[in-house]
């Protein structure tokens, strides 16, 4: 249960997360060695445990993506006494994470003041849709519309099309962004002992994601949606081939480059080579030379050709689909993809930690999602204490539920 040669070895986390971004934070903690302690109820079960139709489909949504290597145990926040539980366990802890409306933790006697009577240097995230403070706190939300507020759902799409909100992108980006604050907390803890709490909200993520946009913006300019071009890059896009949905996904930085496009692609010669001769021209002229393309690579082998363009020093590549992902054996000798089994579970793919450490490889998924209150011995019985007939009663008072 313990890996002492991990980075994060010895951290503890109490997690009250819920959904995706705020769990995917603790989650990204976990891969790098810290103990994570999910609390959660049968009454009110992650919604990642049950059908879900918030992603589109009524089944059960994958959990592991967000809760791998974690533990479960089960606690009625609505009975005092399970509240004391959580406060022992985050005793026990240097990182307590929320991820509820502003305000919820207090109502449930959970807030900071009280976490810091539990633990006078604790690290308390909080992430939510608009932040512990200011008018719109109160607002609920999930990842369109973190996308939606913070502008990057704007900036995504084409200039005549509507905007394009984000899904899983933007719960992932917020607790990527939730596990990089919480680690500065818990560095700064350690030199001066004091406790903090971290207030992340979703759409200053996407805010932060928008870039020139917000510049131009504020110089009185009205940005457009890019679709899938760039500002300075021509070509720049995804362009169908001759086999029915697989796109080729180009990027020329610069005349060299298009030269070996062309040469490459066996087209050139002089009309193309004044009219498209430098950065420039090819930017002003980016309607023409995608049509050019299409027709260029509409009888083109897509994988074929991405990899001549790789070694002409283009960047290429085909747009994969997740089986594309899963087969991948770059991704499987780095140990990005790992297989991961349990006793109910078939042998299946889990994403593991993209960074690798020159000292340790005690770093990834280990076990899958716990079922819940799967870890309760361990953590009732061995870190609180409890014996068996105590969390019997426990459990017969539904303060264990």
């Amino acid at each position: 249960m313990t890996r002492p040669h991990a980075p994060l070895a010895g951290v503890r986390i109490a997690d009250f997360t819920i959904h995706a971004a705020g769990p995917f934070c603790t989650h990204l903690l976990s891969q790098l060695g810290a103990q994570c302690i999910k609390i959660e109820s049968r009454t009110r079960p992650d919604a990642f445990r049950k059908p879900h139709a918030v992603y589109g489909r009524m089944q059960a949504a994958t959990f592991d993506q967000v809760s791998a290597n974690k533990l479960s145990v089960r606690l009625n926040l609505k009975q005092p006494e399970a509240v004391e539980l959580a406060k022992r366990i985050v005793a026990l802890s240097d990182i307590a994470a929320e991820s509820f409306r502003p305000g919820v933790m207090k109502r449930l006697g959970l807030g900071f003041d009280a976490l810091r009577e539990a633990r006078t240097d604790i690290v308390l995230l909080s992430l939510s849709s608009c932040g512990q403070s200011g008018p719109d706190s109160h607002f609920a939300g999930y990842a369109p519309l973190f996308g939606a507020w913070g502008g990057l759902g704007w900036m995504s799409g084409y200039s005549d099309g509507p905007p394009v909100e984000m899904r899983h992108v933007m719960d992932h980006s917020a607790g990527v962004h939730a596990a990089a604050a919480t680690l500065a907390a818990l560095h700064q803890r350690r030199r001066t002992g004091r406790a903090q709490h971290v207030d992340l909200a979703a759409r200053e993520v996407a805010s932060a994601m928008i870039g020139d946009a917000l510049v131009q913006a504020s110089c009185g300019s009205t940005p457009q949606r890019p679709g899938n071009g760039d500002l300075a890059m021509a070509p720049h896009g995804i362009y169908a081939t001759a086999q029915p949905d697989r796109w080729l996904t180009l990027a020329v930085r610069n005349d060299r480059e298009w030269k070996a496009l062309l040469t490459t692609l066996g087209q050139g010669g002089p009309p193309l080579d004044s009219r498209f001769a430098t950065a420039q021209a090819r930017r002003r002229h980016q309607a023409e030379i995608d049509a050019l393309l299409m027709g260029w690579l509409a009888t083109r082998d897509a994988d074929e050709t991405a990899a001549r363009l790789q070694e002409a020093g283009v960047c290429a590549h085909v747009s994969w689909n997740m089986q594309d992902v899963a087969d991948d054996a770059h991704l499987r000798e780095r140990g990005a993809l790992v297989e991961v089994s349990a006793p109910d579970i078939p042998l299946r793919l889990a994403v593991g930690a993209p960074g690798r450490f020159s000292v340790t490889d005690d770093v990834g998924i280990r076990r899958l999602t716990p079922t819940l209150g799967q870890d309760e011995e361990y953590v009732f019985g061995e870190l609180l204490g409890l014996d068996a007939a105590r969390r019997a009663d426990l459990e017969k008072r539904e303060v264990i539920l």
